[in-house]
């Protein structure tokens, strides 16, 4: 079975990045072996255009590898994006605790519609914090290595509801 719309796609593989402008070696920051691979819609992922394209018409067992750069990724950091919000809308009632709330966390969030979301602590302000909601990925250039671990036909519910994994 090929990978094409509808599919429900498991991969395992290694993710490094680099910086778009560095000449540094990729450094790995996500491994998804067969205990823990990772599953999407084909089609309907949400992922980057290029890295479905990139998988399209692979069956199980193939192995890929590929660099997506920054422009087919997540692109470059959006400045309005990076915004100052009160302190005090992160508290216990909410599910906040003060540990989470330091430089460099990713606090999990949800957007007006329900979705979740992160946004990453950039700056403490005292009574404002920095968050930046751009991607964690935006700005780096993405090097893939691994294998088609599965794929199968998406039920009715997938197609409709979004795959879940």
């Amino acid at each position: 079975m090929k990978i094409n719309e509808n599919m429900v796609v498991g991969l395992t593989y290694e993710l490094k990045v680099t910086n778009e402008a560095s000449e540094d070696l990729p450094f790995s920051v996500e491994v998804r072996d067969e205990s823990d691979p990772f599953y999407f819609l084909y089609g309907n992922s949400g992922l980057p255009e290029a890295f479905e394209k990139k998988l399209r018409e692979k069956t199980k067992g193939d192995r890929f590898q590929f660099v997506l750069e920054v422009a087919e990724a997540y692109g470059e950091a959006d400045d309005e994006l990076v915004v100052s919000v009160p302190k005090a809308q992160f508290n216990q009632e909410r599910g906040f605790q003060e540990e989470m709330l330091q430089e460099g966390n990713f606090l999990p969030l949800v957007d007006e519609e329900g979705y979740p979301m992160q946004a990453k602590i950039v700056k403490d302000l005292g009574e404002e914090l920095l968050l930046d909601f751009n991607h964690p990925l935006t700005g780096m250039n993405l090097h893939f290595d691994g294998e088609v671990f599965e794929v199968r036909e998406a039920t009715d519910k997938e197609k409709e509801e979004g795959f879940m994994p």
